[in-house]
């Protein structure tokens, strides 16, 4: 119930009645305090990485930001999204298809302005379950209807021949549950559900538990997708870009200093950090973020990697977003199934959204002036999406 509420929320907020109050006090904020302090709302998941680990390297100071304030812990995606619409903090991080809603259901004058993480999700089912056809008849929860989840679960289940519902899933059939992450280890324990897809570390903790096992990795399935995305507020990209552009510079250090401080990083993150900023034991973050190598290639001896070419991690950092994913998620959304009143989806152009929904100027002099190229593996500001269930 209480992620029913939260969808119902936010499909609220995402509406321009919805939205418009807290636009007009966001836009009061702005007025009455143009040199507003950096505020950072964050979800308890391996996704808010680089915004955790620049206020925790004091990485925004060194870059010239001078006020920044404790980053706001959230609970739902719902809190966070009016929060954020509100003025109230002014950089969050947000499921990517999330932020396609948000602009184009609302009309909301956010920004993408990079990426937070590449993969770093997993599909995880019950122990007897061993492969996907084993979910027909089966209930999967996911964290939301706009999520790289959602799509990433739908595209498998499509190429395995079985058909998504809302309720009473029959031979062939699987029926999505939205869910709290929180929740989902419990339920699966329980067997409320037969499996979830989610962000990191909720599929490192079913493993630990012994109460789940990963079927198989989004990343995996989509090679190097987005999952969650750093938005910021347009008034700030217009009033004041250098300040956006210390910002940007900020995390994507960050990015670089998580990329090549796997161990450091699970630990900063974690409630034996001394920042204390997620829920976590540091032993399952070191799993997501730095796994031991004999038990990373067991995945690929049991195949659940399908494709050890790609070479992924279970979580990797990449700032830069590319044109050619925005494109696709849209053109993947179009065909998935979507809960709720999804018309701005029927004309929203992938390319127009591409260029209309991010702004990558700041993180590209921010990778250009770092000189992290390398770091990032990056060869160009183009790529080809590559798919394969």
């Amino acid at each position: 119930m209480t992620s029913r509420r939260d969808f119902l929320k936010l499909a609220a907020l995402f509406t321009a009645a919805g939205s418009l109050p807290l636009l007009q006090a966001c836009g009061r904020q702005a007025a009455q305090n143009p040199d507003a302090p950096l505020k950072i709302g964050y979800l308890p998941i391996t996704d808010a990485t680089p915004l955790l680990v620049a206020h925790a390297q004091g990485l925004f100071e060194k870059h010239g930001v001078a006020n920044v304030e404790k980053p706001v812990l959230f609970r739902s995606w719902a809190s966070l999204v009016e929060a954020f619409l509100s003025g109230q903090v002014n950089l969050i991080h947000l499921l990517s298809p999330m932020s396609i809603w948000a602009r184009y259901g609302s009309a909301s004058p956010i920004k993408v302005v990079m990426w937070n993480h590449m993969a770093g999700s997993a599909l995880t089912v019950a122990p007897d379950i061993d492969t996907i056809a084993g979910l027909g008849g089966q209930t999967v929860a996911i964290p939301f209807w706009y999520s790289i989840h959602n799509v990433v679960l739908q595209k498998i289940l499509r190429e395995n021949g079985l058909k998504v519902v809302e309720k009473n899933p029959q031979a062939g059939e699987v029926k999505l549950s939205v869910m709290a992450p929180s929740d989902m280890v419990a339920a699966l324990a329980n067997r409320a559900i037969a499996g979830f897809i989610v962000a990191e570390p909720f599929n490192a903790v079913a493993e630990s538990k012994g109460v789940g096992k990963v079927l198989r990795f989004s990343g995996d399935v989509w090679r190097d997708h987005a999952c969650c995305v750093t938005l910021m507020q347009e008034h700030d990209i217009n009033r004041r870009p250098e300040w956006v552009q210390n910002v940007v510079n900020a995390l994507v250090e960050g990015q670089a200093y998580a990329a090549g401080h796997r161990t450091d990083t699970a630990r900063m993150l974690s409630k034996q950090g001394p920042n204390k900023y997620t829920p976590h034991e540091d032993a399952v973050l070191q799993n997501v973020l730095a796994p031991a190598p004999d038990a990373w290639a067991r995945y690929t001896e049991t195949g659940i990697i399908r494709h050890p070419e790609w070479h992924q991690n279970r979580i990797d950092f990449q700032p830069y977003p590319y044109p050619s994913y925005t494109e696709k998620l849209v053109e993947m959304l179009k065909e998935t199934h979507i809960a709720g009143v999804n018309r701005f989806l029927d004309t929203l152009s992938p390319a127009f959204a591409a260029q209309d929904l991010v702004d990558d100027r700041f993180v590209k002099q921010a990778v250009e002036a770092g000189q992290f190229q390398q770091v990032f593996g990056l060869n160009g500001w183009t790529r080809e999406e590559i798919i394969a269930v």
